[in-house]
């Protein structure tokens, strides 16, 4: 799944291909991506007319700002985004397409048909599902100490878990879970009320580092995972243990084990990792 370095990414290469654009038509191939309105016939006549201001981010959500609405997207798995002329083949697994008036088209192709769209008026899409309950960024000024400090010291969950929970901190999965707590130096099994203050403090500062260091490289390129233009992120030659189970660890030698946390696969180095 896209996590946000890759989303970033996907917002800065859109915002240089489609802003200013107007919506000229809207084809709908799979319908259940649009989950509001629950009606794709009015989804796409409010499209209709609507120029892109700008995009935005929260999380690993894609907000694209138009005059009147914002258009909430989630690419799920394996949801993509890239921009055509209007004379090019459609792809296989293209499920909703955006042709605008210039005669260029913003396609978004989905093999799994996992992701989502919600239409809000502009001004909402904050204040209902599914951004209403997002944490913060690592990058926003929300993600203090004290705040991270507060979340962990009120739940007994393992530190992975309340990682990937979204309504704690928006925007890390599994990739950069795994990297965080390898530099943090701390297990993904611990609990994380059993956390002192100067551990929570490691944990985000290098999920901060880790998170900023992966948007500057474009990404990780894990699967399929490609930036609007086509491009691969360059992060994963960096992972010092996702994806490199049976690997000597680059910090002490010892092998990368990989095992289940939080009901995912999990890389730690037992060596680094207390």
């Amino acid at each position: 799944m896209p996590e946000l370095p890759e989303v970033e990414t996907i917002k800065n290469t859109l915002k240089q291909l489609v802003i200013h654009k107007t919506i000229e038509d809207v084809t709908i191939q799979w319908p259940k991506i649009i989950k509001r309105p629950g009606d794709t016939a009015a989804f796409r006549m409010d499209l209709l007319g609507q120029s892109i201001l700008n995009i935005h981010r929260r999380g690993k959500f894609l907000l694209f700002e138009l005059d009147d609405y914002t258009l909430v997207s989630h690419l799920r798995m394996e949801g993509k985004y890239s921009v055509h002329q209007k004379e090019e083949k459609v792809k296989k697994h293209t499920h909703v397409i955006f042709t605008f008036t210039d005669q260029t088209e913003l396609r978004y192709n989905d093999v799994r048909k996992f992701g989502t769209m919600h239409l809000f008026p502009k001004g909402m899409e904050l204040t209902e599902s599914p951004l209403n309950k997002l944490g913060p960024d690592p990058f926003d000024e929300a993600f203090t100490l004290d705040y991270f400090y507060q979340k962990l010291q009120h739940t007994n969950r393992l530190i992975k878990a309340v990682l990937l929970d979204q309504s704690v901190v928006a925007g890390l999965g599994n990739i950069y879970v795994d990297e965080t707590l390898f530099k943090a130096g701390i297990l993904p099994t611990r609990r994380a009320d059993t956390l002192s203050k100067k551990e929570t403090a490691a944990i985000r500062s290098q999920a901060i580092a880790t998170i900023t260091n992966a948007v500057a490289k474009g990404g990780s390129t894990i699967r399929s995972y490609v930036n609007s233009q086509g491009n691969m992120g360059m992060f994963q030659l960096e992972l010092y243990v996702y994806g490199q189970e049976n690997k000597p660890c680059k910090d002490c030698g010892c092998e990368i084990v990989k095992m289940k946390v939080a009901g995912r696969g999990t890389h730690v180095c037992l060596h680094c990792q207390k």
